[in-house]
């Protein structure tokens, strides 16, 4: 587009333009109006506004924001000085303009101007700036403007109110709280850096009281306690927690990030961050940018690596991580699967980019050779995770040819199952931890693996009977019935109110409804689950003479896994100890419950 010749010699006030209707007819033509997009001839490029340079040019040199005839122009509130406001509505903001047909025009009694006043005899502006200086629960204080001054504001951007306490429960919490977030602007001041503030301090002003929004979330929190069974103790922390992120946070601040949760156990003990994050959820409130363990241990094993190969590894790793919608299709790993990947890719990855190599295009079939490691269970999982990484980049043509193709597959490395020694199961059996025995007892007696006994629910065991998710129904032994009996009593002691379904749970899962943890609760067994199940599953192929299809049934394995077993059998070692020994354990089991 052109210029239009003479301009700055013909500016008219703001006119309709005759060709589009745009209040924009900047430019005259022979008795004819028209803009600078519809003139005969253009379109013609507009030119800089005179007072701020910008290219949204209005009218007489002056652009939208800048040209007082425009409706984009801004001023100040007419009423209470607040700047942000328009032509179109009376130079007046949005509570002015409820002020002004509710309240007589007069003169103030604290700043002597003549706007409309309220019943207090004061003016919006003088209101607004004793709200804004008021202690938490108490009436502003009007005299306090003659120490201070007034405060300018921003039009249509009110400081947040208290909703009223609903006695309808959560969902009309929610609709006001959500009624009252459409009413603000969406904002959010990243933190330049972090300083934290002094604890006694901080301790003492959440004792004293708290703000606004923190009312909003007690009803939320009463309802969640109600809803897992909190106790009184664990109530009052979340409060108090919810209280303490108030304080630290800016005034007017909706959202909450989860990092800033996290960061009160450093000012006050007494708080509850897991669940201050839950109620937080909830309500709405909450901003979860913590970092999953499995990114952080992935960027810091990729550190030092060139930048193309990163982010090679990165379309790999968040493919593995989400999985893929597009063709070709692929569903996520376990976070487990991939750190046992990232485990045995990392030393490779490091000594290629040590010899120089900038991008995983360059690698052949021959390098991938050179750097597998010779110890066989490193040697496999290193196999697997380069042709994991390798398929993925090749099937989003990041790569040129798949080096791993024309490998062979490197094989698991095949172990024999040993078993435990008998004084170690029998101590197991009898621990004073009642979840501590019934889940060894589970094992023992059952070979359930770790995650099974995890997830076992309450309503899975019906008249002395466990039934597994794959179908399974499995008749409880008499040891196991008497270790299930004692922790569910100490589990209705421990925890009366607990709602989790879940047979095991700690502390940390009762007022929740997630299963525990991978180390609970053999911790304190001392012994790995899955040790303990291979024991069971090897007294049970010699109780059978080998009978593989019957230990697939039993124990719900594959007929690869049930071999692996049947293997010992022609292990002389084994074949005169293991039935020995597993009849005493189970009888002495016995006799102890």
């Amino acid at each position: 587009m052109s210029t239009a010749p003479g301009i700055g010699s013909r500016y008219r006030p703001p006119r309709t333009c005759f060709s589009c209707g745009v209040n924009r007819a900047a430019w005259t033509w022979p008795r004819v109006e028209y803009c600078y997009d519809c003139m005969p001839g253009g379109p013609f490029t507009p030119p800089p506004c005179e007072r701020c340079g910008s290219s949204s040019y209005f009218s007489q040199g002056l652009c939208e924001r800048c040209h007082p005839g425009s409706p984009g122009y801004l001023g100040s509130c007419k009423d209470c000085l607040a700047w942000g406001v328009y032509r179109r509505h009376n130079w007046r903001c949005w509570a002015c303009r409820w002020w002004f047909g509710h309240y007589p025009v007069g003169d103030c009694t604290y700043c002597g101007r003549h706007a409309p006043i309220g019943v207090q005899g004061a003016c919006r502006l003088c209101l607004e700036s004793a709200r804004r200086v008021a202690e938490p629960g108490q009436a502003p204080d009007l005299a306090v403007l003659a120490r201070i001054g007034q405060q300018l504001f921003f039009a249509n951007l009110p400081a947040p109110r208290k909703p009223k306490r609903s006695s309808s429960g959560v969902r009309a919490l929610r609709r006001a709280l959500a009624a009252q977030l459409d009413r603000q602007a969406e904002w959010g001041q990243p933190e330049l850096f972090h300083i934290d503030p002094d604890p006694e301090l901080l301790r003492q002003a959440t004792t004293a009281g708290a703000r606004d929004w923190t009312y909003m979330t007690d009803t939320i929190v009463f309802a969640h306690a109600e809803k897992f069974g909190w106790s009184e103790r664990q109530t009052n922390q979340v409060r108090r927690s919810l209280k303490m992120i108030q304080l630290i946070r800016p005034d007017g601040a909706t959202q909450v990030r989860a990092s800033e949760v996290l960061r009160l156990s450093g000012y006050d003990t007494n708080t509850n961050r897991v669940s201050t994050l839950d109620v937080l959820a909830e309500a709405g409130f909450l901003i979860d940018d913590r970092v999953p363990t499995i990114v952080t241990y992935f960027e810091s094993k990729t550190e030092g690596l060139p930048q193309a190969m990163i982010d090679q590894l990165v379309v790999w790793f968040e493919i593995m991580r989400h999985g893929s919608h597009t063709p070709p299709r692929r569903k996520p790993r376990d976070d487990h699967t991939t750190r046992t990947l990232i485990l045995g890719l990392a030393p490779i990855l490091h000594a290629w980019a040590g010899a120089g190599v900038e991008s995983l295009a360059q690698i052949n079939t021959r390098m991938v050779s050179q750097v597998m490691p010779d110890e066989p269970s490193q040697r496999h999982w290193a196999d697997r995770g380069l042709r994991s990484v390798f398929s993925i980049l090749k099937a989003r043509k990041l790569i040129f040819t798949n080096p791993m193709k024309d490998l062979p597959t490197v094989s698991v490395r095949q172990t024999i199952p040993m078993p435990l020694d008998p004084a170690v199961i029998r101590a197991a059996l009898n621990h004073p931890d009642p979840a501590t025995a019934l889940g060894v007892a589970i094992v023992a007696f059952h070979a359930l693996t770790n995650g099974q006994t995890r997830a076992i629910q309450l309503t899975d065991i019906v008249d002395g009977r466990l039934t597994l998710p794959d179908g399974r129904t499995i008749p409880l032994a008499e040891p196991v019935k008497v270790r299930l009996a004692a922790w569910l009593d100490h589990r209705a002691a421990r925890w009366p109110r607990t709602l989790n379904p879940h047979l095991f749970i700690t502390q940390n899962t009762a007022p929740r409804l997630l299963a525990p943890g991978h180390t609970f609760p053999w911790k304190k067994a001392g012994l790995n689950p899955q040790s303990l199940r291979s024991d069971r599953i090897l007294q049970e192929i010699y109780a059978t003479g080998g009978d593989v299809r019957r230990i697939c049934d039993l124990f719900g394995l594959s007929i690869a896994g049930a071999s692996r077993y049947a293997a010992t059998l022609g292990q002389p070692s084994f074949h005169e100890e293991i039935p020995v020994r597993r009849v005493r354990v189970l009888s002495e089991s016995v006799h102890d419950s």
